[in-house]
């Protein structure tokens, strides 16, 4: 299925925490803090302004985002949980 969000919407997929830490503790899911690091999977063509002309969205299909903790909506398309966000939501880019 192919997804093509509208305007300044933005689809990610989130990135699951690591479930040990060091000591080699496992975290149960209860008590695991929402995901906040996502990779985005498709973008829309940017906010319509009064004007007609578009604002180019700042991330592009592929790059690794760090988000608002409890923005977006969440979705699921064949098997994976996906989030739907603003690009306001996005805060900024994981370079590599």
């Amino acid at each position: 299925m192919k997804l093509r969000p509208l305007n300044d919407k933005i689809v990610v997929k989130p990135i699951e925490a690591e479930e040990t830490v060091k000591g080699g503790i496992i975290i149960p899911d209860n008590a695991k803090e929402k995901p906040q690091q996502a990779e985005v999977v498709a973008v829309g063509p940017g906010k319509l302004l009064e004007n007609g002309n578009r604002v180019v969205p700042g991330v592009k299909p592929g790059e690794r985002v760090l988000y608002s903790k409890y923005s977006g909506s969440e979705f699921k398309v064949g098997g994976d949980e996906l989030l739907v966000l603003d690009e306001g939501d996005i805060l900024a880019v994981v370079e590599k």
